[in-house]
């Protein structure tokens, strides 16, 4: 593969250091009280985006990243250096997602310039934090907080405003170095023909649009045949769609029946790709008497009639109609809206790492079924419990962990009351 547009590899954050559990040994003060200073805190693994970059080749050669641990608290109060942050640069475009659940994780893109993806783990207390009036010399520090270690897939879809999709030989590779210029601003790629081939197309007034032709679809892409997937993760940004076809008939291809194929497979994959404009350029007029013909005519009558997608003769070689299918495509780009479609976080890692925790459920007096522990302490504390997202994640999972079925076994019904470190809820299914 020449152009990288995904890898797999494993990030882990840095561990907490521990606490220190020491006393001040001073001449005249026999027994000096505890002085064990806190653990420094984990690194953060964080991924930024690097406007210099266009693939994720760095990643294709080294599969591990760690950010640093902090280092262990030391006497005299000594609070432990923190670990250092794992900093790692991906292209504009690259979504983030957990490799076991293929949830995103998050989405390098828009707004999204530096995310934190990892937390490292908080030190632990020195036994300086540990003192009571009856307990003055504890021997006990806190332990830092484990390292989270996941494995991720990155993907790169493309950021381009408008998609070319047609079957091969339709001549899109022509069309594409023919309006965009030479010296595209995304770097030129010498493409496998599997990865979408990028250009920017410069039209007066300062208006310029992303281009991509996107190759490999396939019938059944939404399947997952062939490349079918890989094409379609790259269209989902795309705002347009130019579909390119034959009109000289020369491959003996049905255009039309190629168009509903596509549409078939975009759908089928996701059907909100069939909400973007679309709009049909009938290719290889130079191969045609006259401006028209049978082809031409009936794509016309199936989409333009009865669809409204305009029909637009182009010859690619000669350069014939390009000019009014490009002032189309910028019309329809005008309508869209203007920021990049973006892929919602579905998952934070840094729960992950509670799920081993424990938890309790008991019958209070006043008959509310109390659930405690770590499990839900941390969990608590990592959720905004005010926002609505906040409680259907915090909702969703108390329900993946199995802690909404054990609260069923103990007996619990509808309307009852559940008390976790001071908040109430009403339990219903």
């Amino acid at each position: 593969m020449g152009f990288a547009d995904r890898a797999r590899i494993i990030i882990k954050s840095g561990k907490g250091g521990d606490g220190h559990v020491s006393f001040r040994r001073e001449k005249y003060v026999p027994d000096g009280g505890p002085d064990g200073g806190d653990g420094g805190k984990g690194g953060d693994v964080i991924f930024v985006v690097d406007e210099g970059l266009n693939t994720l080749t760095d990643y294709r050669h080294k599969r591990k990243f760690a950010a640093e641990p902090g280092q262990e608290g030391g006497k005299k109060n000594c609070h432990g250096k923190n670990g250092q942050d794992l900093i790692l640069k991906v292209p504009e475009g690259t979504v983030i997602k957990d490799a076991e659940t293929d949830r995103v994780i998050a989405d390098m893109s828009g707004d999204n310039k530096r995310v934190v993806v990892l937390k490292g783990g908080k030190g632990g207390l020195g036994n300086q934090n540990f003192a009571t009036s009856t307990m003055q010399a504890p021997k006990y520090a806190q332990p830092g907080q484990e390292a989270i270690e996941i494995e991720v897939k990155l993907e790169l879809k493309v950021i381009a405003d408008v998609g070319l999709v047609g079957f091969p030989n339709v001549g899109k590779s022509t069309l594409l170095s023919r309006v965009t210029n030479a010296q595209p601003k995304i770097a030129n790629y010498h493409f496998t023909t599997l990865s979408p081939n990028l250009g920017v197309v410069d039209m007066e007034e300062g208006f310029g649009f992303v281009i991509a032709d996107i190759p490999g679809l396939i019938e059944g892409a939404a399947e997952g045949i062939g490349l079918g997937h890989e094409f379609l993760r790259h269209v989902e940004r795309t705002k347009v769609l130019i579909h390119m076809v034959d009109a000289a008939g020369v491959e003996g291809r049905d255009p039309i029946a190629d168009i509903h194929a596509i549409n078939k497979e975009l759908e089928a994959y996701n059907p909100d790709l069939l909400k973007k404009p679309q709009v049909i350029a009938a290719n290889k007029t130079d191969a045609i008497y006259g401006d028209e013909n049978e082809i031409i005519a009936s794509l016309r009558a199936e989409f333009e009639e009865k669809e409204g997608i305009k029909v637009y003769p182009i010859s690619a070689v000669s350069g014939k109609g390009l000019k009014e299918l490009l002032y189309h495509v910028k019309e329809l780009l005008a309508t869209c809206p203007k920021e990049v479609t973006m892929f919602e976080s579905e998952f934070d890692p840094s729960v992950m790492a509670i799920i081993d925790e424990p938890y309790t459920i008991e019958i209070a007096e006043d008959g509310a079924y109390v659930v405690e522990g770590p499990k839900i302490d941390k969990m608590l504390g990592y959720t905004n419990l005010e926002s609505e997202k906040g409680f259907l994640f915090f909702q969703r999972f108390l329900k993946e962990q199995g802690i909404l079925d054990a609260l069923e076994e103990k007996g619990i019904e509808e309307g009852d009351t559940v008390r976790m470190y001071g908040n109430e809820f009403d339990y219903y299914k």
